[in-house]
């Protein structure tokens, strides 16, 4: 419930340019203490939203508070620097001619902060270097700390890791999820790398079209996604068809638990890795299957498989047993599947 207790409480935002609406009505919420990752394609506005979050747009419609002050809509509006938000770009955006600690103490309200924020970020002996002097990560992590140092009620990071190759971006949004779990600090991370918001963040925002299409913790929005293409969107999918009665769903593979809102007609959404394979006896209900291709990656594989139906199917198993092409098998369900009404 928007209240008090919100870091940032966003409702029915709206925001177009020209003929063009990049927000349509999006509601985003995050709790005290928490990091919310808000993921979507590119022109999904995502960054717009957090533009007029951040008060760099004002919205045509809808309201923004921050930790439960009104900071847009509804006749308010707080300029960006009284809004206590700490930024943290793509590229960093640090002063080149300061010092790391006098880049980390340009928005500190109290000295002792910049050291505190230096240590938190594991730089307190890089103080004094310039930020060329800096690798592409600990750039990063000292335009944290500057957020930080603000003593900011929320932190907002706008794509922070994209610039950084892929090695350093999975160790440093590591070391940034820790830093702000440490601080207690709520955030709020743009990204549009699928892997990362689902393993970085406690809560997962997805947006589409402008608008917040689902959120939930990061199992619940890939295991039970609410529509094909937020299956899709958000990891490997298969889609075989169904029918929906009574809370069950029956399709080629057997019957499944579903919402007891679906009738008629749906689409099964399956992920590889909730399909076993087996030569031998196999769950109850399974079904036969023909290997018609493999991709072998060493520690996993990734099985291709044809229903008696014709229709196709994947699974991503242990790198053993090896299947191959031509292999006979039988296929069950060892994991969650989700039911959605037909695509548009």
């Amino acid at each position: 419930m928007p209240g008090p207790d919100l870091a940032i409480d966003a409702e029915g935002v709206e925001k177009a340019f020209g003929g063009t609406r990049a927000v349509d009505g999006a509601t985003l919420h995050v709790g005290e203490g928490e990091l919310v990752a808000l993921l979507g394609p590119s022109g999904s506005g995502k960054t717009t939203l957090l533009r007029v979050i951040a008060g760099f747009e004002e919205p045509d419609r809808g309201r923004v508070a921050i930790a439960g002050r009104p900071v847009a809509g509804d006749g308010a509006w707080v300029e960006p620097e009284h809004r206590r938000i700490g930024m943290v770009f793509q590229d960093g955006a640090l002063f080149p001619h300061l010092t790391a600690r006098e880049n980390v103490g340009f928005g500190a309200e109290r000295r002792e902060r910049v050291d505190e924020c230096l240590r938190l970020v594991g730089l307190a002996e890089r103080g004094s270097d310039y930020p060329h002097e800096l690798s592409g990560g600990e750039r990063q992590r000292i335009a944290l700390a500057r957020a930080l140092a603000a003593d900011p009620e929320v932190v907002l990071l706008d794509e922070p890791f994209a610039a950084l190759d892929a090695g350093l971006r999975e160790s440093l949004r590591l070391e940034v999820a820790q830093i702000l779990r440490e601080a207690g600090t709520s955030a709020l991370l743009v990204t549009h790398d699928q892997s990362e918001a689902l393993s970085l963040a406690g809560t997962v925002a997805v947006m589409r079209a402008g608008r917040v299409e689902q959120v939930g913790t990061p199992e619940e929005v890939y295991e039970r996604p609410r529509s094909r293409w937020l299956a899709e969107f958000l990891g490997d999918a298969d889609v075989l068809p169904g029918t929906a009665r009574g809370g069950v769903v029956e399709c080629e593979l057997g019957r499944f638990g579903a919402s007891a809102d679906l009738a008629g007609s749906v689409e099964v959404v399956i992920r590889p890795e909730s399909v076993a394979i087996g030569s031998g006896p196999a769950r109850e209900p399974h079904a036969e299957a023909l290997v018609v291709a493999r991709s072998f990656y060493g520690h996993d594989q990734l099985v291709h498989l044809e229903l008696p139906s014709g229709l196709r199917l994947r699974s991503r198993r242990l790198g053993f047993p090896a299947w191959h092409p031509g292999d006979r098998v039988r296929i069950w369900i060892d994991g969650p599947v989700s039911a959605v009404a037909p695509s548009d």
